[in-house]
């Protein structure tokens, strides 16, 4: 796409017909609609915006990329409801624009430093079995000699639905939501998100955040939540925090998990 020519603004999904209006940002980086059935849980008490990242070769795949995205898509003064991933990108936002955002829920937010990713990539190879590591390094060859986009993406997603074999307890199948994974864009950004912590931009930056902030996190997910919580209340000071026992990486499906993290949050969002 030409310098002077302005990207074609992101999708912006809706759900619900009623109450206050929030905004549900998905994982990945590069998998839209991995959050649809978080954005639809909320859609009894809210008016939910679900925006879906821009893919690979439509545009920049970079934090700003994304940050600039959202922000020409989503209201002023909205709550943000980020998971995995997409919690990420929700404290990359609102650093970027604190006067746009209301409140910060961060579900299964991921990591900002070494320890952190290396305790996380280890409980997953443990609970992956042998045959699951067998099967991880498998795709990974494939992937590696893959040319094909469209072979890439499919190979991501078959690597997707393993690692989330990997992070959920006792959770109810996500529902296909028909939006294809975007291995390139999931790359770029991704590299991106490491280079912004690599020269000690973020977590840093979060220190302009000034709305309220609420981490949810399941104390089974292989993201080690309290380890992350310590390192960004360095800098997001106010930063309150919620751990769900008998729950993985997506509160909203774990059967033990759901209805205490469905009340919390929407008590939080409304309050």
């Amino acid at each position: 796409m030409p310098d002077d020519v302005a990207p074609v603004p992101i999708a912006l999904h809706r759900h619900g017909a009623q109450g206050p209006q929030i905004a549900v940002l998905h994982g990945g980086p590069g998998a839209p609609g991995s959050a649809c059935s978080l954005a639809r849980s909320l859609a009894g008490e809210f008016r939910v915006l679900e925006p879906l990242q821009r893919r690979a070769g439509a545009g920049e795949t970079s934090v700003a990329g994304h940050v600039a995205d959202h922000a020409a898509v989503l209201p002023p003064a909205l709550p943000l409801v980020g998971w995995s991933w997409g919690a990420m990108l929700a404290l990359s936002y609102a650093a970027a624009h604190p006067e746009r955002v209301s409140a910060l829920a961060l579900v299964g937010c991921g990591t900002y430093d070494l320890a952190s990713r290396a305790l996380c990539q280890k409980t997953m190879i443990e609970r992956l079995g042998e045959a699951g590591r067998e099967r991880m390094v498998e795709l990974g060859d494939r992937l590696a000699a893959a040319a094909e986009p469209a072979e890439r993406d499919r190979l991501m997603t078959e690597v997707g639905r393993l690692a989330g074999s990997a992070q959920d307890v006792d959770a109810e199948p996500e529902p296909d939501h028909g939006l294809p994974v975007d291995e390139a864009g999931h790359v770029q950004t991704w590299a991106d998100v490491l280079r912004l912590q690599e020269q000690g931009v973020e977590p840093a930056a979060f220190e302009a955040v000034t709305c309220p902030v609420l981490m949810l996190h399941g104390a089974e997910d292989p993201h080690p939540g309290q380890l992350v919580r310590d390192t960004l209340r360095r800098h997001v000071r106010h930063l309150e925090y919620v751990e769900f026992p008998r729950c993985g990486h997506s509160p909203w499906r774990e059967r033990a998990a759901r209805e205490s993290f469905h009340t919390v949050l929407v008590e939080w969002l409304l309050r």
